[in-house]
């Protein structure tokens, strides 16, 4: 849904009333905000597909930039949030809102807006990032590459789909897109991916019943694309989650070989029972492990072509989708995910045969998920060796112009062959993949 600027024609109580309740609720950040607004539009049927949109949209906006917005109204309360979005995000001056709000509320704004007007706003809070986040970035990239860093994830992420080559070819499905009036692109970097400018009811749509497309950010293909399996391999997803990365690669091997898609949390692999059933997947064997030193693992030892291991992280990569993750991490929880991960990629290794593959990857662009993580790994396993990232890609060209793939910003004393995605060099979300071959026994 594209907003207007006419607030007459978006301002319906009933709207405003569904927002602030489910900000009431998510700006505690005792939940995964996707979640609670989930649950929340489930709960409200009476709402149409404009309004859930824009309660949608609004409901984001106030997230992605909440430390800007909780100083600009010296307030945390949802409505008042809401209000202070409305003028600061959305443009709409005091006396645009006035109509449709109370007396005391139009004099507050009024206030707010003139007491602010001379405040010197730090890069943090202009950005909306916390501290501890805002110095790791600092530390990590330099001031100003930081800076457009936190400004890319203030933006929306567009809706990305893979095409399942299982059952279609990418021209086929853009070609019906643009048939139905819909603004479909193919992504730069990713050759099985469309980009749709604008959220649809995708759920309804035959082309997602029937399998033929998944949502899948670009980043996320394109590291399906790192791991390059080929066909009859064994390949072991270590940390499967719901599925989305095995199912591309089922579609890379064209349902030849085996993926072992692995995952601690039941729950997330009992959703992809019903994916590989749509998508036409059949050489995906889910299988849920305790934890990485699960002896179910054991038969796997040294005989995986490649190892997949996309860790638990922080998220940070994904702020533009997932805003309420900077919120929600602390120095704290990122330094507990440090550890569990070094212990994963560990795990993982022992599954790869001599010659064969790990890939580590992560949704996060902190050091201490990647780099650190990735250094500390071959310091106490030489046999790994990191490939590097120019030779991975050499052949990935842009759709449109045929531009070489460029690897993003290197952080301070990072991994050299290491593929760094952000949104603000790639157009995806945030990804950080290496490639370790194992050369030795």
């Amino acid at each position: 849904m594209i907003l207007s600027t006419n607030l007459r024609a978006e301002w319906h109580p009933q709207r405003v009333q569904a927002v602030v309740q489910a900000l009431s609720e998510a700006l505690t950040f005792a939940a995964p905000a996707d979640k609670v607004l989930s649950a929340f539009l489930r709960a409200w049927p009476q709402l149409g597909q404009r309004d859930r949109a824009w309660v949608a949209e609004t409901y984001y906006g106030v997230i992605r930039h909440y430390r800007r917005l909780t100083l600009w109204a010296e307030s945390t309360a949802p409505r008042h949030l809401l209000l202070a979005w409305l003028v600061v995000g959305r443009g709409f001056s005091v006396a645009q809102l006035t109509p449709f709000i109370r007396r005391e509320e139009a004099e507050w704004l009024a206030h707010r807006k003139a007491a602010i007007a001379n405040y010197s706003w730090r890069d943090a809070e202009r950005l909306s990032v916390p501290d501890w986040l805002w110095v790791r970035l600092v530390a990590a990239y330099g001031g100003d590459e930081a800076q457009r860093i936190a400004a890319s994830m203030l933006c929306a992420a567009p809706l990305d789909l893979r095409v399942n080559t299982l059952k279609a070819k990418r021209s086929e499905v853009l070609a019906a897109f643009t048939a139905e009036g819909l603004e479909a692109q193919p992504t730069p970097w990713s050759p099985w991916g469309i980009r749709l400018s604008e959220k649809v009811a995708l759920n309804r749509h035959p082309f997602y019943r029937e399998g033929v497309v998944e949502v899948q950010d670009e980043g996320s293909q394109l590291v399906a694309r790192l791991v390059a399996p080929k066909r009859r391999q064994t390949v072991v997803d270590f940390c499967a989650g719901a599925g989305g990365k095995a199912l591309a690669l089922a579609a890379l091997m064209a349902n030849s070989g085996q993926i072992f898609a692995c995952d601690a949390i039941a729950k997330r692999l009992a959703g992809l029972h019903p994916r590989l059933a749509r998508a036409g997947a059949t050489n995906v064997q889910p299988m849920a492990i305790a934890d990485e030193h699960d002896p179910k693992l054991a038969h796997l030892s040294g005989k995986a072509d490649r190892v997949l291991v996309d860790v638990p992280c922080s998220g940070i990569g994904t702020l533009r989708r997932n805003p309420d993750f900077k919120w929600r991490q602390t120095e704290a929880t990122v330094a507990a995910l440090s550890a569990q991960q070094g212990s994963i990629l560990a795990s993982a290794g022992r599954l790869v045969k001599p010659g064969g593959r790990l890939v580590y990857v992560t949704c996060s662009i902190l050091p201490e998920e990647n780099d650190c993580v990735v250094q500390q790994f071959l310091a106490a396993h030489p046999e790994f060796a990191p490939l590097p990232w120019n030779e991975l890609t050499a052949d990935w060209q842009h759709g449109t112009h045929g531009t070489p793939f460029v690897n993003g910003p290197l952080p301070t004393d990072g991994v050299p062959e290491a593929v760094r995605l952000f949104p603000h060099v790639h157009g995806c979300d945030g990804f950080f993949a290496v490639v370790l071959e194992r050369r030795s026994v």
